[in-house]
């Protein structure tokens, strides 16, 4: 339906006289509930459809969209894409990707795993409540619950262009996840896990959730301050996926040609320890963000963006591309599987490894500035000696400079946080001014 949906209004464009259009069609489905001690407190059923038309007269541009299929308000969505596009600048830059740029392989890559609980509220309920029950059950000093939920949905998606590109994917995502409330007064912590896959046999269990979410929030109890310094940090698994993001953001088309990165001209230099790499993996089986071309229709490629830890490309869709006098990278909508190198075991190894210092498993606030690098983030977590964690710490700062810190990189772990598609273990920084206690 959909792929023949984008045809039709592909010949509506070329009939409204457009040198060059796109369609984007998308259906999804899902369901959502949450409990609350032992109370359910929402059930919601969700059904979205939407159609995103794009028309270029030359090199002016125009787009439209609408959640309303009928002909009339599908009608009405293009021309009011052609009728934006008649009275816009020219820009140099816009355009479909080349036409010997779209993919010709399309796969499969096994994201299609309805749950059969999306029709079965009752069950979402109880998987819910078994997973909130196991974790208030699991120490005493648990006092309150801040809600378990879970979440199942499928999406369809078409792509098509004026090229005669048509693309169809399709994928299911599933999730479940616990927060707790542990002590009293000003002593109070929260914490809680979540685990989230394309096929319901890849969540944890309902209880296991549940009992690592209590866990993790009273380890939190009775925390304390250090004393300013410089120290090693450890970023856990799900942290360290941050700093990463921090990387994406500043090799990103868009901020490289507004002039709004760190890491401007950096393509083909050393950032990283020389044994440092990042790999992007699009073709991966389950893979969060596995797929055979990008939002433009471009054929995708495993690639690196790191080698030898050596900056070896930018994250560029066409547009950006063509704005900095490159060639996209099949990156249009973002990054697909990334994997980062780790030369640890795990998390022990690198706590051992640092010997005294900081291990941060929460992050807040914004503080980081992506023209200059400069970092500076709220943090929780638990100091280290010898090795060991010896207690919770809260109410610090850790900061730093991003370049600084990517040189600084000593390890990272082999334990990957599997719920992303950027797939980093544990990650120890050599040194960072953290702010504690005067």
């Amino acid at each position: 339906m959909l792929a023949g949906l984008s045809e039709r209004l592909l010949e509506h464009c070329r009939a409204a006289g457009a040198s060059q259009a796109e369609v984007s069609c998308n259906e999804d489905t899902g369901l959502s509930v949450s409990v609350r001690q032992g109370e359910v407190e929402t059930v919601e059923a969700s059904r979205d459809r939407g159609v995103a038309v794009t028309v270029y007269f030359g090199k002016r541009k125009g787009s439209a969209s609408t959640a309303d299929f009928a002909d009339a308000s599908l009608a009405a969505t293009v021309e009011q894409a052609c009728a934006i596009a008649r009275h816009t600048e020219d820009d140099e830059a816009s355009g479909l990707a080349d036409a010997g740029l779209m993919a010709s392989d399309l796969r499969e890559f096994d994201s299609w795993h309805p749950w059969s609980v999306e029709h079965d509220p009752d069950r979402a309920i109880a998987l819910a409540l078994a997973a909130e029950q196991a974790g208030r059950d699991a120490d005493p000093r648990i006092g309150n619950s801040d809600g378990t939920s879970l979440g199942t949905g499928t999406s369809l998606g078409v792509y098509a262009n004026s090229h005669g590109f048509i693309g169809r994917e399709r994928s299911s995502q599933h999730s479940l996840g616990s927060a707790f409330i542990a002590g009293s007064g000003d002593g109070m912590q929260r914490d809680g896990w979540y685990s989230i896959g394309l096929a319901a046999e890849d969540l944890e269990a309902p209880e296991a959730i549940g009992r690592r979410a209590a866990e993790r929030t009273v380890a939190r109890l009775e925390p304390r301050r250090v004393a300013t310094g410089r120290y090693p940090v450890v970023f856990s698994a799900e942290m360290a996926r941050s700093l990463v993001g921090h990387l994406l953001g500043a090799v990103a088309g868009g901020a490289l040609y507004r002039r709004a990165s760190f890491l401007l001209d950096s393509a083909g230099t050393a950032l990283f320890p020389e044994w440092f790499g990042i790999d992007e993996l699009p073709f991966l089986a389950r893979g969060f963000r596995s797929g055979s071309y990008d939002a433009e229709g471009v054929a995708t490629r495993e690639s690196a963006l790191v080698r030898h830890g050596v900056l070896q490309r930018y994250i560029l869709g066409c547009y950006s591309a063509r704005r900095l006098g490159l060639e996209t990278t099949a990156n249009a909508g973002g990054v697909h599987n990334l994997q980062v190198t780790h030369n640890a075991e795990g998390l022990d190894a690198l706590l051992k490894g640092m010997g005294r210092g900081l291990l941060v498993t929460e992050l807040m606030g914004q503080g980081v500035n992506n023209i200059t690098g400069d970092y500076s983030r709220g943090a929780a977590g638990f100091w280290v000696e010898g090795g060991e964690i010896q207690h919770p710490v809260d109410g610090i700062t850790v900061a730093g400079n991003l370049r600084a810190m990517f040189a600084a990189i000593e390890g990272v772990g082999a334990d990957v946080d599997p719920r992303s598609h950027v797939r980093v273990g544990s990650m120890l920084v050599g040194g960072m001014t953290v702010a504690g206690e005067a």
